[in-house]
C-alpha cells in the first residue's frame, strides 16, 4: 500500500434510537483515530442529544474505551442504557404467562 492510502480509515458509527431504528454514519479518519475521535466526528451526540461524556461504546459488538485506537472498517457502536433490568423482565414475563395459564 502507499502511504497516502494508509493515512486514513474507514470506519462506521452506529446508533439506535429505538429498537428497529438504526443511525449510521461513513467516516475517513486519519490512522490512529479513537473511538471518541468517531463519535465526535459522527455529529450523533448532537442529533440525538446524547451526552458527549459518560456513553457505553463498543466496537463490532464488544465494549471498548473511548481512548480504543481505531482500525481500517471498524464498526463504532454506541450503546443505549438498558429501559428495564433483563431480570425483572422475564419476572414479568413469568408472571403474566402464569396469569393467562393458572394450572399449568
Amino acid at each position: 500500500m502507499a502511504p497516502a492510502e494508509q493515512a486514513t480509515i474507514q470506519v462506521e458509527v452506529v446508533y439506535c434510537p429505538a429498537p428497529g431504528v438504526a443511525d449510521a454514519v461513513a467516516l475517513s479518519l486519519p490512522a490512529g483515530s479513537t473511538l471518541a475521535d468517531a463519535l465526535q466526528r459522527s455529529g450523533l451526540c448532537q442529533r440525538h442529544a446524547l451526552p458527549a461524556e459518560g456513553l457505553r461504546l463498543g466496537v463490532w459488538g464488544k465494549l471498548k474505551d473511548a481512548s480504543q485506537p481505531l482500525r481500517e472498517r471498524d464498526r463504532v457502536e454506541v450503546y443505549r442504557p438498558l429501559q428495564v433490568d433483563p431480570k425483572e423482565a422475564r419476572r414479568q414475563r413469568y408472571a403474566s404467562h402464569r396469569a393467562k395459564y393458572p394450572g399449568r
